[in-house]
């Protein structure tokens, strides 16, 4: 390959190339592009892990991968298809967690560089650590539509993925999804909610019906709700929305009317939500806007024209029944699982979203759009992906030439700037943050709970979401005493007690370690009274994870005892936000903030 030719590389960095050692984790979109890269340069030894396997979702930006592969191993595949490229390379693939105890701090050791391509925040993190543990130089990727970068993380060189704590999720009330929604995403949310409630699986917390418990609400409206669904017995007859659904044979019209008609007209008697609002408008099936006029013209692709709401119900009736039709094959008691990419499924939640946002004065959004939205993606771009790969190996080579110095961050903008800069990158690396909770020297954190409800359950969940810990230990600092252990049963016993029970007070300090990981951190536990749960305090003043309401397992991660990582979204996404001067160039400033990434919505209820 390359390697080998004369006078392509010089003979220091063809050596280095010659002896060196590569692990990729991730086999996406990047992870596809890095490791054709790889093979074609002519590295010679080559290790890719991946748990996730090959989706028809995948085929139009992951080239490594086709038809006849859906369902199998990315990592996998990949290996393969890399290999009719250089049948010389030796590459070992991994279907597996890179979270996995397999994978310790010795096993990182023996690389010479790891290269990042992963889709999620909680594998990244991990790696992040073993990196740092190994003292191996890691290459984080990231690509958001046409948007990229490429980082060098280097133990004591650079900041590490974690020197700045990302931002919580973004959860949305169960009041505001159900009577009050302000953002397109909220009618999103609920229109998702409303296709599980008559063709998933059915969730109580994701009602779609008016909240009638909400505490903006008018205090005789939910009685009137209740004393109008009693029976001759005195009991509340109710029933749920698939069956009512089922009952009309999923008609159209009659489900358009209740949802979208009644519904509405019902969280207009709650008078107390509209002092202070626009009060939605009611729609009725015979006199929609938009009916009998001609589709308005659109350069673009269709699904990035807006439908009209007249469109919006044409559509929602059709996918309406391709579900029903659907949902009878599948055998009793089974549902059907939404997803972004099955067609009647995507057309249902955007003509559902859409209507609902018309009633509630809510711009409308294209299909495109919502699907973004909704699957919780920033579409990937195959280009971006190649582009951000190549230069992902360039800084490999850089690192092999003994060049660190000059890895600079690298970012792929959109489009050229006014200096025509397509590629923006640093000007020098940026430092580590002497106060991370990660890489700093002596890592320190305080956490603010209230002791005397806090229990030791609800401090491994602390340790595991806050600190991204895969299994915690602690004792307290000074004494040695064990609080909490990652052996199974050997502090089980404890965990409906509360801190103050087990014997911790204000300003307590804990050394919390986590072995599979290599890390260790400091935290000095606060007193609040105030504080229903708990939350993470740094010397930054950038907000640290709080406690999540619901954990999901994802594409690189395994069920418990070995957490999973959530997959957020499946573009190969987290991007960075920088500034630019006058003159197009990146400005320095103290270590940069990463964009929060898109998750999927977590609903909490009033």
């Amino acid at each position: 390959m390359v390697a080998r030719i004369a006078g392509v590389f010089d003979e220091k960095l063809t050596e280095a190339i010659a002896n060196s050692k590569i692990l990729v984790v991730g086999a996406g979109g990047i992870g596809c592009e890095i490791l054709k890269n790889l093979v074609l340069t002519g590295f010679p030894q080559i290790e890719i892990i991946d748990l996730d396997t090959i989706d028809v979702s995948n085929l139009n930006r992951q080239f490594l991968f086709h038809k006849e592969h859906v369902g199998k191993s990315k990592a996998q595949v990949a290996k393969d298809s890399a290999l009719s490229f250089n049948p010389n390379v030796n590459i070992v693939a991994h279907h597996d967690s890179v979270i996995s105890n397999d994978y310790s701090v010795s096993y990182f050791k023996q690389f010479n560089i790891v290269m990042n391509a992963l889709d999620n925040r909680v594998a990244r993190n991990h790696v992040n650590r073993m990196c740092l543990a190994a003292n191996v130089p890691l290459i984080e990727t990231g690509t958001a539509g046409y948007a990229g970068q490429v980082e060098l993380i280097k133990k004591g060189l650079t900041q590490c993925y974690e020197c700045q704590p990302k931002a919580p999720q973004k959860t949305f009330p169960g009041c505001t999804i159900r009577n009050t929604p302000s953002e397109p995403i909220h009618c999103i949310v609920w229109a998702k909610h409303l296709f599980n409630q008559l063709f998933g699986e059915e969730d109580p917390d994701q009602d779609v019906s008016p909240d009638t418990e909400d505490p903006e609400a008018a205090g005789t409206a939910g009685k009137t709700a209740l004393s109008s669904q009693q029976s001759e017995s005195g009991n509340v007859e109710r029933k749920s929305t698939r069956t009512w659904a089922a009952e009309t044979n999923y008609n159209a019209e009659k489900l358009f009317t209740k949802l979208f008609g009644d519904d509405i007209k019902y969280l207009l008697s709650m008078e107390n939500l509209w002092k202070k609002r626009r009060p939605p408008t009611p729609l009725s099936w015979d006199n929609l806007p938009g009916k009998g006029d001609a589709p308005k013209q659109h350069s673009g692709l269709p699904d990035q024209r807006v439908w009209s709401v007249h469109e919006c119900a044409e559509v929602f009736a059709a996918s309406c029944q391709v579900l029903q039709t659907e949902l009878k094959g599948r055998p009793e008691g089974d549902h059907l699982v939404w997803d972004k990419d099955d067609k009647s499924a995507m057309d249902f939640v955007t003509a559902c979203a859409n209507i609902r946002a018309y009633i509630f004065s809510i711009p409308l959004k294209s299909r495109f759009e919502v699907k973004s939205m909704a699957g919780n993606i920033i579409p990937a771009i195959a280009t971006a992906n190649a582009i951000v790969a190549g230069l992902a190996v360039l800084r490999a080579q850089g690192i092999l030439k003994g060049e660190i110095e000059s890895c600079t961050s690298v970012y792929l903008r959109p489009k050229v700037n006014h200096r025509g800069q397509l590629f923006v990158p640093e000007r020098t690396l940026t430092a580590p943050n002497p106060k991370c909770y990660v890489c700093a020297p002596k890592p320190e954190v305080a956490l603010v709970c209230n002791l005397k409800q806090l229990t030791l359950k609800d401090l491994t969940a602390a340790f595991k979401e806050g600190l991204n810990m895969q299994a915690p230990d602690a004792t307290v600092e000074g004494k040695g005493l064990v609080v909490l252990s990652s052996e199974p049963g050997e502090t089980d016993h404890n965990n409906q007690k509360t801190l103050e029970e087990i014997g911790l007070n204000d300003g307590c300090a804990l050394l919390v370690d986590d072995f599979l990981q290599n890390y260790e951190v400091r935290v000095r536990l606060q007193q609040e009274d105030d504080e229903n749960s708990w939350r993470l305090v740094t010397d930054t003043d950038a907000p640290m994870p709080g406690p999540k309401d619901e954990p999901a397992n994802g594409s690189n991660g395994a069920d418990e005892p070995k957490p999973g990582p959530s997959r957020t979204h499946d573009s190969d996404s987290d991007m960075e936000i920088i500034d630019e001067d006058d003159n197009g160039e990146p400005v320095e400033k103290p270590p940069k903030r990463r964009r929060k990434e898109m998750s999927d919505e977590i609903v909490e209820l009033c």
